[in-house]
């Protein structure tokens, strides 16, 4: 297997083979991010079958390409199904056949059904039929691993994650796929002849995220620079058009989506849902939580809650690389060259951005880099409701053992130099939140930089450091 990552996915793929039950298995995430590769390449594409669905294909096509998938896979019944009852019955003749595939370790009968939503079409018998196949029969066989996969995050949501019908607690298993982290990035672009130093990573991070399907796209003769004018801001650049396509393959009713996008991406700390409905463009109630949950059960946003707020409402924040890039490079469409515009000023309040985002996309890797892995911690934003200057700590990390980690992240070139005013700064901060908050544990300014801390006078107001490098 050639699979970079996905410790615990694979782990998961793995207990499904070992299981002495019938299992269900949900495989989700956002559209690029590499399910389908995770799960042919774990099962070295053998299958007893395998399927995907059709990008935007009425139902007879749908049926006609399932039908072909059938035959390839012995079924010698070669009229196309008239619905998906009989398309399903069709696969149980099929799986119940002795010399039937199996998986050579583990002897089980795996069915992989790719890109399921979009075989399921509107007014189709497809959920039903499902149902009957999974309820009826399915899930009587020990030794039967069904996958289904899917990007369309919208009927994932409804028909899977949310159903109370014939769905309902029926999945057994469920992956959902995040991001590649910044050193298994560096790994992807290694293997595919990207020879990078750590900082280009970094930067590579800031604008693609850990999406392989943007990393594999790469050209290693060429500047990550140069890759990015090629790429995304060429007019037939293969990502030029891609934020839009992106949501519209993603969410039915994709204008919400964008809507709600543009207002976070206005706020780089993020905005609370009571203000999101200030915006005459943002439809309220229903659809504004519909929409918010499901740019975060893909990935894209965040929701957090301020350290010293005792409601549950939650701050919404944009935490997708390539949509903070888009939203601010793409679709305002004010760059026509990223060679042109590297190192002006405005350049460098965007690096400053998302290279925070990149850390939050990090705890767990930054608590390694503390030594504090296995201490259980809840992390927060905190806003000061009464200093002046106003006072923000975009990440703390609230540790089980009374320690708070006021996290400060800063992108710089090489080393990250704290100077005087700085450092006052930093004693301001703290004083700010330890008055506000009340708390009794102990504040450690923890630095977070791109490339190290310098070594001067100042720099030991930081309790602890972390490099990105070591992330």
């Amino acid at each position: 297997m050639n699979i970079i990552g996905r410790k615990e996915e694979q782990d998961i793929l793995q207990d499904c083979l070992e299981s002495k039950r019938p299992e269900f298995l949900l495989v989700y995430g956002r559209r690029r991010i590499g399910k389908t590769y995770l799960v042919k390449e774990f099962f070295r594409n053998e299958f007893s079958f395998f399927a995907t669905g059709v990008p935007g294909e009425k139902t007879r096509d749908q049926l006609s390409a399932f039908n072909e998938y059938l035959i390839q896979y012995g079924d010698t019944e070669s009229r196309i199904p008239k619905n998906w009852l009989e398309a399903f019955r069709r696969l149980r003749t099929l799986l119940e056949q002795r010399n039937v595939k199996r998986d050579t370790w583990s002897g089980k009968r795996v069915i992989f059904l790719d890109e399921m939503p979009w075989m399921a079409t509107a007014k189709s018998d497809f959920t039903m039929a499902l149902d009957l196949f999974w309820n009826g029969w399915a899930s009587t066989q020990t030794d039967l691993l069904l996958i289904v996969c899917g990007s369309a995050a919208s009927w994932i949501i409804d028909h899977i994650l949310m159903d109370t019908g014939g769905m309902y607690n029926r999945i057994t298993r469920s992956i959902h796929l995040m991001p590649l982290s910044l050193k298994e990035c560096k790994e992807l672009l290694s293997l595919n002849g990207n020879i990078i130093p750590s900082k280009g990573v970094i930067d590579c991070y800031m604008v693609f995220g850990g999406v392989p399907y943007y990393l594999n796209m790469l050209n290693p003769r060429l500047s990550l620079a140069r890759n990015i004018d090629r790429l995304i801001f060429q007019e037939n650049g293969t990502l030029h058009h891609e934020y839009d396509m992106l949501f519209r393959s993603l969410f039915r009713n994709a204008d919400n989506h964008f809507a709600v996008l543009k207002k976070l991406g206005e706020r780089k700390d993020g905005i609370l849902r009571e203000e999101l409905l200030d915006d005459p463009d943002i439809p309220g109630g229903e659809t504004l939580t519909r929409t918010l949950k499901e740019l975060e059960q893909c990935g894209f946003v965040r929701k957090y809650r301020n350290y010293s707020m005792k409601s549950k409402s939650g701050i919404f924040q944009i935490t997708d690389p390539f949509t903070l890039f888009a939203l601010k490079f793409v679709v305002p469409d004010k760059v026509s060259s990223w060679m042109d515009y590297l190192k002006t000023p405005s350049y460098n309040a965007w690096t400053g951005n998302a290279f925070e985002i990149l850390c939050l996309n990090h705890v767990r890797e930054i608590k390694r880099c503390l030594g504090v892995e296995g201490v259980s911690s809840e992390e927060y934003a905190w806003r000061s409701k009464k200093a002046v200057p106003g006072v923000q700590i975009d990440l703390l990390i609230d540790r089980k053992d009374d320690i708070i980690n006021l996290c400060e992240m800063k992108y710089s070139d090489g080393e990250y130099a704290i100077d005087a005013a700085y450092e006052k700064e930093l004693l301001y901060k703290q004083s700010v939140f330890s008055e506000e908050s009340k708390t009794r544990k102990a504040l450690h300014i923890t630095m977070v930089t791109s490339g190290g801390l310098k070594r001067n006078r100042h720099w030991q107001i930081a309790v602890n450091e972390v490099s990105a490098e070591r992330l």
